[in-house]
């Protein structure tokens, strides 16, 4: 007689089986593409509790279950002061899902909160050092977060629009404050809707920002407010007369003309075309 299975190897299942094409493929293109994983990586995973976060957890569960390069996973919850509610949420979902999570307390949203500029970038950037010093601590060489396809294309187009700069998000970086420390995103390739059809099929809850700051507050969105959901507005309603433009700023960014540009940065420097322009005007002189 065949054994029923049990839930979290269900949705389990639904990753690999029904969702393979959305969740499980880009996923490993992503791995693969990016050079996200060595062997011998111990990988802090890190969970906020949310629906891309949970999600990466059994993406990783699974990669290591497969994979023939051997790494450690810790799955790594911050609680930054969240109302018990929340806090027993995530609890429950670690437990439905079978993810082994490590806890750690901090103050985060009382000292964001106390702040009049901006409490949700200042959250976003003190979440993060949290994390890396943790996991630090733990042994481990990098963090993993779950920014997705969506994320990447969104803040491509923020930058442009709201900060007078082509920049994106990139797969993986070191940390220049946790020296030995790389961040990377295993969920770069993966769509939100691809995301939330995967949460409703298995009827899944997830909290979402649980900041006592946002929690009436709709103009709040994981540090970028109201001008990253403006943009996902603004992204829906160019896609309607252009259904192709998100793989468009994808794509985009793996295929910058930098010869065209008449300024860039790098590594914190600025740069004119002008040193290229001269470079290769003493060159025609020199012939």
């Amino acid at each position: 007689m065949k054994r029923e299975m049990e839930p979290y190897q269900l949705i389990e299942r639904s990753i690999i089986k029904k969702y393979r094409k959305e969740l499980w493929t880009p996923f490993i293109v992503a791995v693969k593409r990016y050079e996200l994983i060595k062997a011998g990586d111990k990988i802090a995973v890190c969970i906020s509790g949310g629906k891309d976060s949970m999600l990466m957890a059994k993406l990783m569960q699974e990669l290591q279950r497969h994979s023939d390069v051997s790494f450690e996973l810790v799955f790594l919850v911050m609680d930054p002061g969240y109302n018990e509610i929340n806090r027993q949420k995530i609890e429950s979902n670690a437990e439905l899902l079978h993810i082994p999570v490590t806890i750690f307390e901090s103050n985060i949203f009382s000292v964001a909160n106390n702040t009049d500029k901006n409490p949700c970038y200042l959250c976003a950037r003190m979440r993060r050092g949290h994390l890396y010093s943790k996991a630090k601590e733990l042994g481990c060489n990098k963090i993993a977060l779950g920014h997705h396809f969506n994320d990447v294309i969104e803040t491509t187009v923020m930058s442009m629009f709201y900060g007078s700069q082509l920049q994106a998000m990139p797969p993986m970086l070191h940390s220049t404050s946790f020296p030995g420390m790389t961040l990377i995103r295993p969920m770069y390739c993966i769509r939100e809707e691809d995301i939330l059809a995967w949460k409703r099929y298995n009827e899944l809850e997830f909290i979402q920002c649980a900041c006592r700051f946002t929690e009436n507050c709709t103009m709040c969105d994981n540090g970028g407010g109201s001008k990253r959901q403006e943009t996902k507005i603004l992204l829906r309603r160019l896609k309607r007369d252009n259904p192709n433009i998100e793989n468009s700023i994808f794509r985009s960014i793996h295929a910058v003309a930098l010869d065209t540009m008449p300024g860039y940065k790098s590594e914190g420097v600025e740069h004119s075309f002008l040193e290229r322009f001269h470079a290769q005007e003493e060159a025609f002189n020199e012939e």
